[in-house]
């Protein structure tokens, strides 16, 4: 071998290494960067996972303890007992179950219609629901309060549960963005077998749609779960309010007692927490596939 191949070869060699050293550095700051900025999302949760083990001095003491000295588990069923803490909770359920059901089957449907079905003016229909977007939610409040008010709702939880049947433009949007990755030919050998429209949908098009099901359902799931200004307009009675109200509700009488505070607001928090970490995986790929055809 030719001293020139040679020195040719001993470059590539040090251009390969010097790249492989790179990548690495470069993988290395990318995960260092993601431990400290999860370190600083997570510090809040386990601040308030803390607190709620701790007495009331200790958790205004300095500085601060991570790990409490005396471990007050006491703070726990004591919440529960000076708050309606179960009735909330039951309310709670109760609201998110049946609202999340609602937004689950009619988006499944209006999406069904916009992204399999063809029928004239459907893109322009289409591009109006999700325009509708842009609406504040502070617009629609008051007179969506009038409407409720003339029907005798306030008061209940059906101001609350019952426009969740009707559709959301961004479920909508989500969902029929996934099912337009759906493959058209599995709709065209479904109608050459005989298959209307709502077993196509029953049978191929919700199978398929999972990770865009599920994605929608945890989205509702959590944004009724720790909705606060809407049980807060419309629920007057205390045998209505939600946790998310009844906390406020706590917080006002029984401010003071922090300890019993951060117990109770960990009860209510952990549930969702938990909740989304088993599914966290078919919400991802929800969310990574609802874009990919338009």
């Amino acid at each position: 071998m030719s001293t020139g191949a040679i020195s040719v070869r001993g470059r590539r060699m040090r251009s390969s290494a010097h790249y492989r050293l790179e990548h690495i550095g470069g993988r290395l700051a990318i995960h260092v960067t993601l431990l400290i900025l999860s370190i600083i999302f997570t510090l809040p949760f386990f601040w308030m996972l803390s607190s709620s083990l701790k007495t009331d001095a200790e958790i205004f003491q300095v500085p601060p303890t991570i790990i409490p000295r005396t471990i007050q588990f006491s703070n726990f069923p004591a919440a529960v007992t000076t708050i309606n803490f179960f009735g909330y909770l039951l309310n709670t359920i109760r609201y998110s179950v049946f609202a999340t059901i609602g937004a689950v089957i009619s988006n499944l449907v209006v999406s069904y219609g916009f992204s399999r079905i063809k029928w004239p003016g459907r893109d322009k229909v289409f591009f109006f629901v999700v325009s509708t977007m842009m609406l504040p939610g502070a617009v629609t409040m008051i007179p969506l309060y009038v409407l409720f008010s003339r029907l005798n709702w306030v008061g209940s939880l059906k101001p609350l549960i019952i426009p969740a049947y009707f559709g959301n433009a961004y479920y909508i949007f989500l969902i029929r963005q996934f099912m337009m990755t759906l493959p058209v030919e599995l709709d065209d050998a479904a109608r050459i077998d005989g298959c209307n429209e709502g077993t196509i949908f029953t049978r191929i098009v919700l199978p398929l749609s999972k990770p865009a099901i599920t994605t929608v359902a945890l989205f509702e799931l959590l944004w009724t779960w720790n909705n606060f200004l809407g049980p807060l307009i419309y629920l007057r009675d205390t045998t209505t309010f939600t946790l998310s109200v009844g906390i406020q509700l706590f917080f006002t009488q029984h401010g003071a007692e922090w300890g019993l505070l951060m117990a109770a607001s960990a009860m209510f928090t952990v549930p969702m927490v938990i909740l989304f970490f088993f599914a966290q995986r078919t919400f991802i790929e929800g969310i990574t596939l609802t874009g990919i055809k338009g």
